[in-house]
């Protein structure tokens, strides 16, 4: 189950493969986000010094929060993985023009995770695409559920 998804991610970019890292958060950010206080659709994954950033996740703090603690919604999240699967990210967006996206943020044996996917960016025709696919999916359930009602 979801905490939180990037929708927007499988409409702009053509999914490739998706992995599964942990992120580093502090005390005041996990309590923010079991309270649903986390957005993820301007978010994207950098790669620095070897490592993956998480960056433009948003976790608005509580006012519960701890008052000694100056909570920042933007801050930038380390991500957890192994180094080979790194090292295979690094060359496959270094060396093919992939992206990394996050796709969601999820629990996972009390531990909070983000589902990334290696990405290419979809040109606006595509979109348009996806769009007239998923209007039509639409109308056919639509026709379907009429048809089924009319019968009985």
């Amino acid at each position: 189950m979801p905490i939180a998804e990037n929708r927007r991610a499988r409409f702009d970019y053509h999914i490739e493969e998706t992995f599964e890292a942990g992120v580093v958060l502090s005390g005041w950010e996990i309590k923010a986000i079991r309270a649903g206080q986390v957005q993820l659709t301007d978010g994207y994954v950098v790669i620095r010094d070897g490592e993956l950033h998480l960056i433009g996740c948003r976790i608005n703090a509580l006012r519960s929060a701890s008052t000694h603690v100056l909570p920042e919604p933007d801050r930038t999240k380390k991500l957890l993985m192994h180094k080979d699967e790194i090292r295979r990210l690094i060359g496959k967006v270094e060396q093919r023009g992939f992206t990394l996206v996050p796709l969601d943020l999820h629990f996972k044996a009390g531990r909070v995770k983000v589902q990334i996917a290696l990405a290419k960016g979809k040109a606006q025709h595509d979109k348009r695409e996806t769009e007239k696919k998923r209007d039509w999916d639409r109308e056919k359930g639509r026709l379907m559920r009429h048809k089924v009602s009319s019968k009985a």
